[in-house]
């Protein structure tokens, strides 16, 4: 690999880290009565997010969407398979507040993948999902396909707090 593309990996992991912290960042200035500090954080998450789509464009990140799809379904199966198991571990035995997340985390990088195999089933198809409305638990991360009835498998959340996509 050459230098370049090392510096674009850094890049792209550097940028995209500092649009996700200006997002949190963004949510307590508005909270603790900030508005325009927090828009000045949004904009300039929306300015490191640009950034960050430029290097992975760079490296060669972005094909089709069913290239896309099977980066995707990689990922996150690498994520719940051999990432986020050691790292629980770790925390669990260390009784760190970490714990939650990763355990959150793992549970619900499998529900990606799964849902993403499904879309790599339709768009082999030359189709796209068909009769789905996306929700997503604010609290951990799982996506359902249905609006749920029940609370979030993953972490109990309340049927009624999922976010409708």
């Amino acid at each position: 690999m050459s230098k370049t593309q090392e510096n674009l990996k850094t890049a792209f992991a550097g940028e995209s880290q500092a649009n996700q912290k200006y997002r949190a960042f963004a949510k307590i200035a508005e909270k603790e009565g900030f508005p325009n500090i927090a828009q000045l954080f949004i904009t300039a998450a929306e300015a490191e997010r640009i950034h960050a789509e430029g290097h992975l464009s760079a490296l060669d990140g972005i094909g089709s969407t069913v290239e896309n799809i099977k980066a995707a379904i990689a990922g996150e199966t690498y994520e719940y398979t051999e990432m986020y198991p050691p790292m629980l571990k770790e925390a669990e035995d260390e009784n760190h507040k970490a714990k939650r997340m990763f355990g959150y985390a793992a549970k619900a990088e499998e529900v990606h993948a799964k849902l993403y195999k499904m879309a790599l089933e339709a768009a082999g198809q030359g189709k796209d999902l068909e009769g789905v409305e996306i929700y997503l638990c604010p609290v951990c991360g799982n996506i359902e396909f249905k609006k749920p009835s029940e609370n979030c498998p993953i972490c109990g959340t309340l049927a009624s707090r999922y976010v409708k996509v």
